[in-house]
């Protein structure tokens, strides 16, 4: 029999110790919140928030609770996101900005800013390990990094050209249709759709994205003079920056092969594991 309590704490457990980085970088915003605009000893809440970031790195891979090729995904993340931070906090863009001063920034753009995409990456790269995670149907590496491409070329090109963003959405429904995520609780394999996972996972990146913004991390033009919520759109931003972020895991953590277990008469059945 299947206990089901345990199997929801289980999952539970797996799902926050996954998300460790991101949750400690989202208490971090709500406890420097008092701090403002004012400089303590020379620094300021950004410069403290970069700090704290690193450190957690540091302790994370010191005690073996990330692997060196988990920090690879955190890195690259990071590169790519502080790229596309510095062109759209641009004056001539200003899709967002940062309210606040900082010593450590490029720009205007603090430098602990990647690490919150960095949370994304990290996410993915620890629940793959602690869920046991393996794909099928995947399609292949060259198409999905093709569209992953395009992706994030769109969230910087739509500015000047038109915004293929609803094409870039039905292309992904097509080529993930068939795709099963297969992972494991309590010694049990349970499969869902890709598509709904990619979907959940950006409905809880928006929820983090209106803490931040509450929170004063960063600000949308329509929220300088007053709160709101992030509007509904942003969930398309992030369902596609997530097909980037499996493209990067993927390229860097996975392996691509032949599911051992079909039989040779039928359809060959491509799964994705961990290395």
């Amino acid at each position: 029999m299947v206990n089901g309590a345990k199997l929801v704490a289980e999952f539970v457990a797996k799902a926050v110790w996954a998300a460790l980085f991101g949750i400690l970088l989202l208490l971090t915003f709500v406890i420097t919140a008092p701090m403002g605009h004012e400089p303590f000893y020379g620094l300021y809440r950004y410069d403290y928030l970069l700090i704290f970031a690193v450190l957690v790195q540091i302790f994370l891979l010191y005690f073996k609770l990330e692997s060196w090729s988990e920090a690879k995904v955190i890195a690259l993340f990071h590169i790519m996101a502080m790229g596309m931070e510095l062109f759209l906090t641009h004056p001539a863009i200003a899709s967002w900005q940062y309210p606040q001063p900082a010593v450590f920034k490029l720009y205007t753009v603090p430098l602990f800013a990647g690490f919150m995409y960095s949370a994304v990456g990290s996410f993915f790269a620890r629940s793959l390990r602690l869920f046991q995670v393996s794909m099928v149907n995947l399609p292949s590496f060259a198409i999905m990094l093709a569209l992953a491409v395009v992706s994030y070329i769109n969230f910087m090109s739509k500015f000047f050209i038109p915004d293929i963003r609803l094409l870039l959405f039905v292309i992904s429904v097509l080529i993930f249709w068939k795709t099963t995520v297969h992972f494991q609780v309590q010694k049990h394999t349970f499969k869902l759709p890709m598509l709904f996972i990619l979907l959940c996972l950006a409905f809880l990146i928006w929820i983090a994205e209106n803490i931040s913004t509450f929170y004063q991390i960063w600000l949308y033009p329509s929220q300088v003079d007053a709160w709101h919520m992030v509007g509904w759109g942003k969930l398309g931003s992030w369902y596609l920056l997530l097909l980037l972020s499996l493209v990067l895991v993927l390229k860097i953590l996975g392996d691509r092969k032949l599911d051992q277990h079909q039989q040779l008469n039928q359809k060959q059945k491509w799964i994705w594991q961990l290395k």
